[in-house]
Order: C-alpha cells, then structure tokens, then sequence
C-alpha cells in the first residue's frame, strides 16, 4: 500500500554506508552555470525516491529542462539563470516563425552560429540512470519535453521526444524530414564568410544575437519543392500531434506509477499526464529544484539536483 508514513519510516532505515555514499556524491557535484540553487536532498529524500521506484513494477516518467541543465543547456524559467530572468528575449512563436521571413533568417542564424557548440552536450547521470532504470526493466516509458536526444544519447529506447528534436529539420510544404547537419553543411556554403563572436547561449540549440548581427544571413529552402524549413520541433503557440498525445496516454494506463524529473510542468502538453495519473489514483512523485504546478498531485516532492538523486534511487 502506498503510504508516505511509511515511506518516512523506511528512510530512516537507510545504512550508515548508504550515508556515505550519498554525501560523498554531494561533496563532489559539479558546479554548473545554469542550475539554479538549491540546498540539495538529504538521505532521506534519497531513500523516500528509493522505496518509490522500489514499489514501481511499471513507471512513467516525464522529464523536462531541469534534467539538461545539468549537461549545461539552460531551460526558460529557472529563477536566476533561466533565460527569462537573464533576457529579455523570449522564444520564436510558431506563428511568428510562418509568417515573417526576418523571424526565420534570425532564428536560422542563431542554429547555425550554436550548432556546433549544441553538438557537444553529453548525457549527465541522471540521463544515464534512466536508461539504467529501462535496461532493468522497471522504466515502461519515459516522455521527455526535451528537444536536445540527450536521453537517445544516454540509449533510452523506451522514449517519446514530446516536442520534437533538433536533429531534425521538416519542410512545412512538403512535410520532407532532413537530419539537420544536412542544413547546416548547406548553411555554411550559402554563408562562407559568416562570423559573429557570442557567448551568450539560449535554451534550444542557438545562441542570441541581435537584429543587427543576423542581417544579411541566408536561409536555405527545401530542396525538394523550396518551401520553408523549420525545426522539426513544438515551437511556442503550436500543438503536439494528436497521435503521439494519445500514444502517451495508452502508455500511461499501462503505468502503475510517475516520476516528474527537472520540469515545473507550466506547459500543459506535460502537464495534462500527470492530471490524467492522478485521476487514475497512480502515486506521483516529483525531483526538481523549484515547485511545480503538480505539488498539490504529488505524494513525495524533492527539491534538488536530478544527477545527485536518480542515480541513487535504484538498486542495480
């Protein structure tokens, strides 16, 4: 029976070298520029997760920006360090991005001048311990708002990327998918003399430049019948494909549990799934540096570093 007085007893079990462990993950974490602060969980945050995991034969899980800060990508809306509170800059709206040609040469200059920095980001270990969790049978489906492939990189199979993936690119003519370094090896030989020194980096694969700095940059066309090429990702103001929403949900009902990792879960495209889990009476349980829209949904929240806890949380 899923009981969170139980639950606090249990963690008070923990051995003394389970202790250690943890503390000396603790000492020994990284600092990176776009976590936000946090005090950290304690062991008995670590072994509350524990017995949660431990009780999921079937586990669902939704992930979000807070999980690829830690593999040094900033999110939007971490206080301190997101893009919102370090900007004024807000993200390319779909609608903006189909109607104005200057939206679109802006956006594609900043891929191309941040792609290659992009390319680098490597799966932290929390990516890691989930797919861990999969190979051991005990993660059914993971869901990532995520648009960077960091879980396919850490080899999650057992994936739906929710908004898309940067590693693709979508005529919205023709509906052809292309693998995006094919654009961008067309990009640098339309623009052979672009350069622009940056060091400010943005949440989705770009860095941020002025109006200025993007001017006379040029855009390529499909090759196929010349319409225009977009991210095959969600951008804000468009919606996630039916199919892959209803996908979601028949993993869902399969699921006798969910675990939120690194996500305020503000979009509603996340947010519905856990609403849909609790409805259902499905324990939830929340690891993220902040609150979220589902604190009142959850039986067990953890506010620390995704990294610090999940490698922790299952036994293998």
């Amino acid at each position: 029976m899923w009981n969170h007085s139980r639950l606090l007893y249990l963690s008070r079990r923990q051995s003394f070298a389970k202790s250690v462990r943890y503390w000396h993950c603790q000492a020994n974490r990284p600092t990176l520029t776009f976590v936000p602060t946090c005090s950290g969980a304690c062991p008995e945050d670590v072994e509350q997760l524990k017995q949660f995991v431990q009780q999921c034969q079937k586990l669902f899980v939704i992930t979000g920006a807070g999980i690829s800060t830690e593999s040094g990508i900033p999110d939007y809306r971490s206080e301190h360090v997101g893009l919102f509170a370090r900007t004024k800059r807000r993200p390319v709206e779909h609608g903006m991005f189909v109607r104005s040609a200057q939206v679109r040469r802006s956006y594609w200059a900043r891929s191309f001048t941040g792609w290659t920095n992009f390319l680098k980001h490597q799966p932290n270990a929390a990516h890691l311990a989930l797919s861990r969790w999969e190979r051991a049978g005990r993660l059914h489906w993971l869901v990532t708002q995520n648009v960077d492939a960091l879980h396919q990189k850490a080899g999650s199979l057992r994936c739906t990327e929710l908004h898309g993936c940067l590693y693709l690119v979508i005529c919205l003519n023709c509906g052809q998918v292309t693998h995006r370094e094919q654009l961008q090896k067309r990009m640098a030989v339309m623009n052979p003399h672009w350069r622009v020194d940056t060091v400010e980096v943005a949440p989705d694969g770009d860095v941020l430049l002025s109006e200025s700095q993007v001017e006379g940059f040029r855009v390529p066309a499909c090759l196929a019948c010349s319409g225009i090429l977009k991210s095959q990702v969600t951008f804000f103001g468009d919606n996630v494909a039916r199919a892959t929403v209803a996908f979601l949900y028949k993993r869902l009902v399969e699921s006798d549990g969910v675990l939120i990792v690194g996500s305020s879960l503000q979009v509603y495209s996340a947010y519905r799934f856990v609403r849909e889990a609790h409805e259902q009476g499905l324990p939830i349980a929340i690891l993220n540096i902040g609150p979220t829209r589902a604190n009142t949904l959850a039986m067990l929240m953890i506010n620390a570093r995704c990294g610090d806890v999940l490698p922790l949380a299952l036994d293998i």
